[in-house]
């Protein structure tokens, strides 16, 4: 699966969002990342392809959405830690330094965890979605401090316009029974 280009559309409705997945799928020569209910009622879609059928994609799913879109996002070139912390299939590396940024919108979360890696020499062990979060999502990242911190600052700025940033933090030498948690 070439996961060079990801979009995605959040939506406030399990049954929109299911009919907007299918007509997104329909639309252009996609391929489906997830499709899934997130908490509390919400639905995302995750495709990936070229940028052109990815682009027309979200726009479908846009326009089916309508007033049920809550955030979406095209990112033409995707880091490559982004999807796998999105599915919890990372290889955590050793915690240093911990940043933690956590979203009111999944798709913003999203986008922050990828301008965050994009950044500085960060590893992303984990992207939490909306499910038990009463529609929050959080991105945790490691490394050495330094670099932690501006690809916090990063990701707070990746964000845009999307859903806005509901807290953030650096937390230097995380105790080991913290690391243990996140590991």
């Amino acid at each position: 699966m070439n996961l060079r280009t990801i979009g995605c559309v959040e939506l406030n409705s399990v049954a929109v969002g299911m009919h907007a997945a299918d007509e997104m799928l329909k639309a252009a020569e996609v391929e489906l990342v997830m499709a899934r209910p997130t908490c509390p009622g919400r639905y995302i879609v995750i495709i990936t392809g070229d940028v052109g059928a990815v682009q027309s994609s979200v726009t479908v799913g846009c326009e089916i959405g309508a007033d049920m879109v809550v955030d979406w996002f095209t990112i033409p070139s995707v880091h490559p830690d982004v999807v796998p912390a999105l599915s919890g299939t990372t290889l955590a590396p050793q915690v240093d330094a911990l940043g933690v940024i956590e979203t009111c919108t999944t798709a913003s979360c999203i986008l922050a965890a990828d301008a965050a890696a994009k950044s500085g020499m960060v590893h992303l062990l984990e992207i939490r979605t909306a499910a038990g979060l009463a529609g929050k999502a959080f991105v945790t990242m490691t490394g050495d401090v330094a670099s932690v911190q501006s690809s916090v600052e990063a990701g707070v700025e990746g964000v845009g316009d999307a859903g806005p940033v509901h807290s953030h933090v650096v937390i230097p030498s995380p105790s080991k029974a913290l690391r243990d948690q996140l590991l």
